[in-house]
């Protein structure tokens, strides 16, 4: 079955959009439930699903936390700081050719990978007074 570009899934996609801060499913639920006390919470979950699987956002799994989602689709590399708990995004060149080398060297099958950086972010850092 075909899945149709619903209002919901618009709403959904637009709101990923505009929040710019790797958002959570739950935030982005509350952020659309703000203004649209129509849509559910599960019509949001399966929306953010397909959005994911069609590569129109980015899901970014988080291990000890709420998986969560980017506008930013192009391979690039994520921070999250275990001080205030947010991702960011790592400018950094993204090396393309990292699964062919594991490949290569290991003869893996690999079909998809996330690279999550963990630390603190330069205000959780400075906050807790261990910069330097």
């Amino acid at each position: 079955m075909k899945n149709r570009n619903t209002l919901q899934r618009r709403l959904v996609l637009e709101t990923v959009h505009c929040m710019h801060n790797h958002p959570t499913a739950d935030e982005i639920f509350r952020e659309i439930a703000a203004e649209n006390m129509l849509i559910s919470k599960a019509t949001v979950y399966r929306n953010l699903k397909i959005l994911s699987e069609q590569g129109e956002i980015l899901h970014i799994p988080i291990s000890n936390g709420a998986d969560c989602f980017d506008f930013k689709t192009t391979p690039h590399y994520h921070m999250e700081c275990r001080g205030c708990e947010r991702v960011f995004d790592v400018d950094l060149p993204y090396q393309t050719d990292l699964e062919q080398k594991i490949v290569d060297r290991h003869g893996f099958l690999i079909e998809s990978h996330h690279i999550v950086f963990h630390g603190l972010c330069p205000g959780c850092l400075a906050a807790s007074g261990s910069a330097g």
